[in-house]
């Protein structure tokens, strides 16, 4: 299914304002900090590429991959609370 420009970035910045608003109630991230995640992630780049299809996926669909990615990132780089507390 073809889709205008202008429906590509209405349907991508819904799921966008879903996941800030998802990673703010469930992670307890500040609005900066939920907005920095969202848009520097790697999942957003797919995001922002119509040829991946994500836009078409639900916004719960979409997150699920970015808490796998945030989780992945947290693993893999300890926080400074985490060397604190070693």
């Amino acid at each position: 299914m073809k889709v205008s420009q202008a429906e590509f970035q209405n349907m991508k910045e819904d799921i966008v304002k879903d996941m800030i608003s998802r990673l703010m109630v469930e992670r307890g991230l500040s609005m900066q900090e939920a907005f920095y995640a969202v848009y520097t992630s790697r999942l957003f780049e797919k995001l922002n590429d119509p040829k991946t299809g994500l836009y078409f996926q639900s916004s719960g669909y979409v997150y699920s991959y970015l808490v796998e990615e945030l989780n992945e990132d947290n693993n893999s780089h300890p926080s400074k609370n985490d060397k604190a507390r070693s």
